[in-house]
């Protein structure tokens, strides 16, 4: 491990110093989309609209594209959010999520400005940054829940609470690495395309900790 090399910075910053296709593999989740406040004034997650949020991971993308290996993959975990027009939820006007009520209310995603959606119409911002991603040049593979054991408890009571996140496998040329035998099922069949998973714990304080397992198996498979 003595070539081990830890990078701490901007990801935009950061991924310009570093040589093309000289990563193998990217697992991330960027920051979701007006839920959290992590007090930076460029933050991801922090955009006015959904649609800037949208352009500015594929610019971000972008990057890791030109430093990933010819026969690399990305594996992507992005949340999702509602439209709302009033209301108090995690995506209402009145919205308190993270530390800074006014940023939330900056973020809050109002119809029919956003995308022509109606009112509590769910964003799909998941599948739209897929999407803006395979236009830009991205070959998408392949679409994973990750179902949550014990799922963050919502006070809602007119739609199911959410316990499934996405996550995307994109690689960046038709031949790609995948190492099937990297993680089986446990009857040793090929790897499902549905992973059960807990969430993780942070002894930081930090409210979003990817998890251990994930970023295990995307490692283990690309």
């Amino acid at each position: 491990m003595s070539d081990l090399q830890i990078f701490t910075g901007d990801s935009l910053t950061i991924l310009p110093t570093l040589a093309a296709e000289s990563v193998q593999c990217c697992i991330t989740s960027p920051p979701y989309w007006g839920l959290r406040d992590y007090e930076h004034p460029a933050q991801i997650g922090a955009e006015s609209s959904p649609e800037t949020y949208v352009e500015n991971l594929v610019t971000l993308f972008r990057e890791v594209r030109r430093v990933l290996h010819k026969d690399g993959t990305l594996w992507l975990n992005v949340g999702d959010g509602y439209a709302r027009n009033g209301g108090t939820g995690n995506h209402g006007p009145n919205a308190v999520v993270g530390n800074t009520k006014k940023l939330i209310q900056k973020r809050n995603c109002k119809v029919p400005d956003c995308w022509g959606l109606k009112d509590r119409d769910l964003l799909g911002l998941p599948w739209r940054v897929a999407f803006a991603l395979q236009a830009d040049g991205w070959i998408l593979r392949s679409k994973i829940t990750w179902i949550k054991k014990n799922p963050m408890p919502e006070s809602v009571k007119n739609r199911p609470t959410s316990a499934t996140e996405e996550v995307f496998m994109f690689a960046k040329s038709p031949t790609y690495f995948y190492d099937p035998n990297g993680v089986r099922e446990e009857s040793g069949a090929n790897l499902r395309n549905y992973w059960i998973l807990n969430p993780d714990s942070s002894r930081s304080g930090h409210p979003a900790t990817f998890p251990r397992d994930l970023a295990r198996r995307c490692i283990l498979l690309g």
